[in-house]
């Protein structure tokens, strides 16, 4: 079926690279991070994905997928690096153009160069096709030239992978064509070619869509509080309406899509795009509006239990985390702090990581951050006889408690908070 070559063996080229490889391509992973090549050479993972150790396991075992610290001559080359942010907010090309430059010696005619990075509009015209272009070849003639971008759900990408729909953004129609084929081989969703510019722009805009609506659940959260409301119940009654859908309040938002992809429009229409750069400013804004509640209830010194602190459940991304942000502003308000995620292992952050039982022992608050499965049901009598204080805030509306005796704040009883827990429990 022919050769792939993945660039990038990240959250989205690693499960990208293995699902070609279990379609019956060969396919090499390149990575600079020679820990990520050895672990997968020996059909091991450095990331944590449902069902992807196993089936890399798989496809590693079979020789159908290898892994180099640089790129082979292949049939074609899929680029699935990071495009983080500047300080500024513009976006951090290095990578892409860096990744592009690195096929330039393995491309031959008629091979298929397909971006799936999330990037701003027209990088595929003005930035990729000039480097592939300034090595003598015809883009669009004799290299086929697409965006494609992920659109998947961490927890689930082996299964969205292959049953959402694609879109395909050539740089010409034939390349579209050309890239749509690619994905064929095994895309059970449908898959809708167009140009370039647009399949970037509809990236964004999926993305930016989510970031706005939580930022109005996040808005009302914050109105809520000072109204005396409760802001869940709110979003529930209004969800009854057909053409309502409210999204949750939480921490903020992260990740490596929706707290980035949004600054890209920006950075090309900010005249423009004021309703998006709102909203950004608002998410940003809950690890502060999170940390102001912490301290209305443990008052301005204590210990604080810290559960969770990837970007949502059940993985173990900590890219632009809220939760991480939330745990500077309160290193830096002097608290103590207890730091537990069963999903993050210690090699990924700069400060010692705790057990469940360590983190709760004499704390005065149980600070929920992420989602994750194991959160949903404490320990109750450890809290009791462990804690300090048995108060948690949950950031999420994750938690289920039974005990009474727990005093249980969430976005729909905030206004409740009072002065100090020690009052209240």
């Amino acid at each position: 079926m022919g050769k792939i070559c993945v660039v990038g063996l990240g959250y989205i080229g690693l499960p990208t690279a293995a699902m070609f490889a279990k379609s019956g391509f060969e396919v090499v992973g390149v990575d600079i991070n020679d820990k990520a090549v050895n672990l997968l050479n020996q059909g091991k993972i450095h990331i944590e994905e449902v069902g992807l150790g196993q089936l890399v396991k798989k496809v590693v075992e079979d020789g159908r997928l290898k892994s180099s610290l640089s790129p082979e001559v292949a049939d074609c080359f899929i680029i699935a690096v990071p495009t983080p942010n500047y300080p500024d907010h513009t976006a951090n090309l290095e990578y892409v153009k860096s990744a592009t430059e690195s096929l330039l010696p393995y491309l031959k005619k008629g091979n298929v160069v397909i971006v799936e990075s999330t990037i701003p509009p027209r990088t595929i015209d003005d930035v990729v096709a000039p480097i592939i272009q300034a090595e003598g070849w015809k883009v669009g003639e004799e290299i086929y030239l697409a965006h494609c971008p992920e659109r998947v759900l961490p927890g689930k990408i082996l299964i969205e992978l292959v049953e959402n729909t694609r879109i395909v953004g050539g740089i010409n129609e034939i390349s579209a064509i050309k890239a749509a084929e690619v994905y064929g081989s095994f895309v059970t969703g449908d898959i809708i070619k167009t140009s370039a510019v647009t399949a970037e722009m509809s990236k964004l805009m999926e993305n930016t869509y989510r970031d706005v609506n939580i930022a109005l659940a996040n808005e009302l959260a914050k109105i809520s509080d000072k109204l005396g409301i409760n802001a869940l119940e709110v979003i529930q009654l209004a969800n009854r309406h057909p053409r309502v859908n409210i999204h949750q309040p939480g921490p903020g938002v992260g990740g490596h899509c929706l707290a980035v992809d949004p600054y890209f429009i920006i950075e090309k229409a900010p005249e423009e795009s004021p309703l998006i750069t709102n909203a950004r400013r608002i998410n940003n804004s809950m690890p502060e509006f999170v940390v102001e509640h912490v301290e209305k209830i443990v008052g301005k010194s204590g210990k604080i239990a810290i559960f969770g602190l990837t970007y949502k459940g059940n993985i173990d991304d900590i890219r632009e985390s809220p939760a991480m942000d939330a745990v500077c502003l309160l290193q830096e308000k002097g608290y103590e702090l207890s730091l537990y995620d069963p999903h993050v292992k210690q090699d990924q952050v700069g400060f010692t990581l705790s057990t469940f039982d360590e983190a709760i022992d004499q704390a005065d608050l149980i600070l929920v951050l992420t989602d994750h499965n194991e959160f949903k049901g404490l320990d109750e009598v450890k809290i009791h006889t462990k804690m300090r204080h048995s108060v948690i805030f949950d950031t999420k509306n994750h938690v289920k408690i039974n005990s009474e005796s727990i005093k249980y704040y969430n976005y729909g009883n905030l206004f409740k908070m009072g002065k100090r827990h020690i009052e209240l429990v």
